[in-house]
C-alpha cells in the first residue's frame, strides 16, 4: 500500500502548505505538488514535494513535468497550462499515453476533479487558495493497494470530505 498526497495552486500560501504537510506527512509515502506554488524549490514547505512548474511559478528548479513509479503504477505530473486542461483533458490522455502513465496528477483550473479514460486515472485536487465551483479548499490523498486507487478529497480547514471519496480499479498496461 501506498499513500501520495496531491496538492496545487497553493499560490503563496506558506502555512496552509506547511499545515497540510505536517498533518498527513506520517501517514504518506510520497507529496506531489501539481505547481503554482509561487515558492522557491528550496523552501522549507517545499521539502519532500515532488513539485512541477506552473503557470505562475517562476522557480526554475522546477521541472514541467515530472514521473514517479510507484507500486507497479506510472504517475505523470503536470501542471496543466501547457496541456489546455481549462477545455480538455484529452491532450493530458495522449501524454500519459506516449509515457506509458496510467495516473495524471495536474492542477491549473482550479477544479476539483477526478475521472478514469480507458486505463488511466485523472487526478485534479483542486485549489487550497483559489477553488473554483466549489466553496471548499481541496486537496487529495491516494492511496494505491495493487490495482485499487481511493482518492480521499480534504478540505483544508475541515476536514475529510467523505462524500466524495472515489475508488477505480487501476490497470498496469496504461
Amino acid at each position: 500500500m501506498t499513500k501520495i498526497l496531491i496538492v496545487s495552486d497553493s499560490h503563496r500560501w506558506i502555512d496552509e502548505l506547511d499545515s497540510i504537510k505536517k498533518r498527513h506527512q506520517a501517514e504518506v509515502d510520497l507529496m506531489i505538488h501539481c505547481g503554482d506554488s509561487e515558492l522557491e524549490a528550496d523552501q522549507p514547505e517545499m521539502e519532500r514535494f515532488i513539485t512541477v512548474r506552473g503557470n505562475c511559478d517562476y522557480e526554475d528548479k522546477f521541472p514541467e513535468e515530472a514521473e514517479v513509479n510507484v507500486g507497479g503504477h506510472k504517475i505523470f505530473i503536470t501542471h496543466g497550462h501547457l496541456f489546455a486542461v481549462k477545455s480538455t483533458i484529452m491532450n493530458l490522455n495522449y501524454r500519459a499515453q506516449e509515457l506509458g502513465a496510467n495516473i495524471v496528477c495536474f492542477g491549473h483550473s482550479h477544479y476539483l476533479g477526478m475521472e478514469q479514460i480507458d486505463h488511466t486515472l485523472f487526478i485534479n485536487p483542486g485549489s487550497i487558495r483559489l477553488p473554483r465551483g466549489r466553496k471548499e479548499r481541496t486537496y487529495c490523498i491516494l492511496e494505491l493497494i495493487d490495482n485499487k486507487a481511493d482518492v480521499t478529497v480534504y478540505d483544508l480547514n475541515d476536514g475529510e470530505l467523505e462524500e466524495l471519496r472515489r475508488s477505480f480499479i487501476l490497470s498496469n498496461d496504461a
